[in-house]
């Protein structure tokens, strides 16, 4: 692991404190004398070709800042993607439970500061939203995308508030975070298909847009997907708010994210962070949670994810050349190398050094086609038509489509057990006995986890989300920690549920912290469920 320095100047300030720090810095600019310099060539409302565009490129690509610690060393490894092999000196650290503040500090404190602040305290107060309303969408859209992982992973947020005061921000149930997601949803959208029904293939927006090249067109499609995502999220909890936003995906102008093509990334601006944290760092390998579905399924994906054993490593007893073998989360993981030679992401051909990010795909949006089938929300379709091409789609997605029939059609091959060629303590039974092959005649629940395995295997390696569908769901069945070092906490066949806030809020935002514990309606820990994470059956 390396330290990014550039962020560490934010680390114990508060960032709801920066985020007005920006307002006032613009405030100020706007009632200098020199109006002319301040508001036309400095915000960029008289030039807004070149100007207020520019703002965007560093907003988009804080989506995945800091990602090691912001989610490979939480979100990624809970979804059963990934493992580390090390305990970066630590005997108690994420893997096992017990969390490392500072790393969930990043997770929670960055999006303020980086993409939350800079939309609603330059981008607001400079007028684009009422000047350049194509722009504030994409700005909406980015403000969901980045708020739904702050509180998909610690619940009730500051959000509302943000930027309001110098002393304490509010914290928002998390119910109200998805009432006001799905608000921004409506303007984005409305805004987007103004601009395009006005001005046919028009695309301001492509000097400084890293995620579609300014298509609108696709940005559409993305608010719509989203939309989708977000009423699934929420289809326990409130199944008549869930069916009414996503019959209102389902039947948006624009449509949805459907082919390889509209598959939302963002291009970095320097290397790809799977690149660096598995390559340059050696810090990411492939978790034995997806070993066991992958290998079993016989996937032809697996070759495109993740890489063979290191030949150059030697494991105990028989060889285990050409295998793919993951780390189970939890296991006691000595010092570098002792697994080191386990398999990790295929930085050679797939998570290059120049790879674009993928945060989501129409793959995903199959699969949740398919669910939304399950639960009869009109226009979904048929859900057996929606599984099958959402795996067509992830096989296209990684240039392996001409197995994908055979893979479909598969009735026979189930996950398998996990080995650890160097401590049998970590080894365990396969958990599920799920084929891949569509079984109409199967119960809801069976086919739910058809659905969310196979989604869950296409959405790798966006750990964020497959966590949320974990928890929401139950599915995929993953191995649970070797150890569990969380004092009873948390649960571990249940397995962590989400993140503690880091203590800073506790010194820098307190009356607002402790409003949010309120709402979180539990304590402050990993086992306390979220707003959507109901305790009941799926169906």
């Amino acid at each position: 692991m390396k330290t990014n320095h550039k962020f560490n100047i934010y680390r114990n300030c508060n960032p709801y404190l920066i985020a007005l720090c920006l307002l006032t810095i613009v405030g100020l600019n706007s009632c200098t004398k020199n109006f002319e310099k301040y508001n036309t060539d400095q915000t960029g409302i008289a030039d807004k070709d070149l100007k207020v565009p520019t703002l965007f490129v560093p907003i988009e690509q804080q989506i995945f800042q800091n990602y090691q610690v912001a989610q490979n060393l939480n979100a990624d490894a809970y979804a059963g993607y990934s493992t580390p092999p090390q305990g970066f000196g630590r005997t108690l650290y994420n893997m096992n439970y017990v969390f490392v503040d500072g790393w969930n500090q990043t997770a929670f404190n960055q999006i303020y500061t980086k993409i939350i602040g800079p939309i609603k305290n330059k981008l607001a107060v400079l007028g684009v939203k009422s000047t350049l309303p194509d722009f504030w969408a994409i700005a909406l859209l980015l403000q969901v995308e980045a708020i739904d992982r702050v509180t998909d992973k610690f619940g009730p947020a500051p959000y509302s508030k943000v930027g309001s005061s110098l002393i304490s921000i509010p914290y928002d149930d998390q119910q109200s975070i998805y009432q006001q997601m799905f608000l921004q949803l409506d303007t984005a959208s409305s805004n987007l298909q103004a601009f395009i029904a006005a001005n046919p293939g028009a695309t301001p927006f492509a000097k400084s847009d890293v995620v579609y090249g300014g298509d609108y067109t696709k940005w559409l499609k993305l608010a719509n997907s989203l939309r989708l995502r977000l009423a699934m999220h929420i289809a326990k909890v409130d199944p008549a708010t869930a069916k009414v936003q996503g019959e209102k995906a389902l039947s948006a102008s624009g449509g949805l994210l459907s082919a390889v093509a509209d598959d939302a990334a963002i291009a970095g601006s320097g290397q790809n962070d799977y690149f660096v944290i598995t390559k340059s760092y050696t810090d990411n390998c492939m978790s034995a949670s997806i070993q066991s579905y992958m290998v079993g399924y016989k996937d032809p994906r697996i070759s495109k994810y993740f890489l063979p054993i290191d030949p150059t490593f030697t494991f105990p007893g028989a060889s285990h050349a050409g295998q793919y073998i993951g780390i189970r989360i939890g296991a006691d993981i000595p010092a570098k190398p002792a697994y080191s030679g386990y398999s990790v992401y295929n930085y050679n051909d797939t998570f290059t050094a120049s790879a674009p990010e993928l945060f989501m795909t129409a793959a995903e949006v199959w699969f949740l086609k398919a669910e939304a089938a399950l639960r009869n929300w009109t226009g979904a379709g048929d859900a057996q038509t929606n599984y099958e091409t959402g795996i067509q789609t992830s096989m296209a997605q990684y240039g392996v489509s001409s197995g994908a029939a055979a893979f479909i059609a598969d009735g026979t091959s189930t996950p398998i057990a996990y080995t650890d060629p160097q401590n049998a303590t970590n080894n365990s039974p396969a958990l599920s006995a799920i084929t891949i092959k569509w079984d109409a005649s199967a119960g809801n629940e069976a086919k739910l986890e058809r659905i969310i395995t196979q989604k869950w295997l296409a959405m790798f390696p966006e750990g964020q989300e497959a966590w949320t569908e974990f928890r929401r769901t139950g599915y995929p069945k993953l191995f649970p920690v070797v150890n569990n070092n969380s004092n009873g906490t948390i649960d571990t066949k249940i397995q962590v549920r989400r993140l503690p806030y880091p203590l800073s809020e506790g010194t820098t935002n307190a009356a607002g912290l402790q409003g949010g514990i309120k709402l979180l309606n539990g304590p402050d820990n990993g086992g306390t469920r979220l707003w959507w994470d109901v305790d009941k059956a799926n169906f």
